[in-house]
């Protein structure tokens, strides 16, 4: 019984023995496994840092609004009894569009001139006679006022019959007409709009905080989407003198040129303020930043050599601060230096010490237009 039990227990610890050699050899050959396992390298997309001029842009947007523009409108009511005019035609200031009914204002000034003579007549006759001492101080004043006033009423007559006719009050084109032939309009009715298109205006806001940094006479570029291959220049004009205290923005207005008339009032734009050129500045492609909650980072290259004795290429992640943005580009205010090799692409698997190769690839290569938001 006792061989038995003995066999039993040695049995026991060559088996528990084994399991235990083995699990151990197991980790040793794994952890020899990894001391010599070659370290992942990570492939990138780089750029070399080199000093470039930025122009730094203010964006805005706005509406585009004629130099001048005005809905027609008639002062007295009447009858249409001509159209001068069809929609879309070019028109000189002074042209007339509608004439309105005015027999009945024509009739009176012929009457009126008809008169005038003989009380002009009268009135001459009395200022001779009151040289001559015939007649009265009292009776040659009649005579001014009966003159005076006839004039009067055929300038009144004369005023009304003008009114009667619209006319173009500036050079302009005509937009659609709203009134017809034989139409009664009753005054203040809307005949048709007519602008002057031959230079535009655009206005739109700044936020305060940026007030410092235009002018009057400073260059803008506006984009329409009607016009997608357009840039059209233009200049400030104009600042608001006052700032709006609810929202704290200041309106501001730019002229624009528009020979050939691709500009319609009422249209969405989009402008960009250029403000002075600043020089030797670093400037990296968007992709290259990581936006993170702590602040704005990128990986930094650096040359390294391993404990074997060989080169390589390590990243270390580095915090930056950044101005304006346009065009896929950011403007790096501070913690990037000349010469400095960063990361374009690449970044999502990388951290502080990781190795990486260089690659090269035109993935990130900016298109020929950025596309729109």
């Amino acid at each position: 019984m006792k061989k038995w039990i003995a066999s039993a227990i040695l049995l026991a610890i060559l088996v528990f023995g084994s399991v235990i050699g083995f699990n151990m050899y197991k980790a040793s050959k794994i952890k020899e496994f990894l001391a010599n396992r070659p370290i992942s390298e990570f492939s990138v997309t780089s750029t070399t840092i080199e000093l470039e001029n930025w122009v730094p842009l203010l964006r805005a947007i706005g509406f585009i609004e004629p130099i001048q523009g005005v809905m027609i409108s008639n002062e007295v009511a009447g009858k249409i009894v001509k159209i001068n005019f069809e929609s879309g035609q070019n028109f000189k200031k002074g042209d007339a569009l509608i004439y309105l009914d005015s027999d009945v204002e024509k009739a009176n000034l012929r009457a009126a001139k008809g008169k005038m003579p003989a009380i002009k007549r009268n009135f001459k006759r009395m200022k001779a006679l009151f040289l001559k001492g015939s007649v009265s101080q009292g009776q040659v004043d009649d005579a001014q006022s009966d003159y005076l006033s006839l004039q009067g009423e055929i300038e009144s007559y004369q005023a009304t019959i003008s009114r009667r006719i619209i006319r173009a009050p500036f050079n302009g084109i005509a937009g659609l007409r709203n009134v017809y032939l034989g139409e009664y309009l009753t005054a203040g009715s809307n005949i048709v709009r007519l602008e002057d298109i031959s230079q535009m205006r655009l206005r739109f806001t700044v936020p305060q905080n940026d007030l410092n940094k235009i002018f009057v006479g400073q260059n803008i570029h506006i984009f329409v989407d009607a016009e997608p291959d357009n840039i059209f220049l233009g200049k400030i004009s104009a600042i608001e003198p006052a700032i709006n205290y609810q929202s704290g923005v200041v309106q501001v207005q730019a002229n624009i040129p528009n020979k050939f008339h691709k500009l319609r009032s009422g249209m969405f734009a989009k402008a960009n303020v250029i403000m002075p050129t600043l020089h030797n500045q670093v400037i990296l492609p968007q992709t290259a930043i990581n936006y993170t909650l702590y602040g704005q980072t990128v990986y930094v290259i650096t040359d390294k050599i391993n404990k074997q004795g060989k080169k390589h290429l390590q990243v270390n992640q580095t915090i930056i601060t950044l101005g304006k943005s346009h065009d896929g580009d950011v403007h790096v205010l501070t913690g990037l230096k000349v010469g400095d090799r960063i990361v374009t692409s690449g970044q999502v698997r990388l951290s502080n010490g990781a190795q990486v190769k260089i690659i090269q690839s035109d993935l990130l290569n900016k298109p020929d237009q950025i596309p729109a938001l």
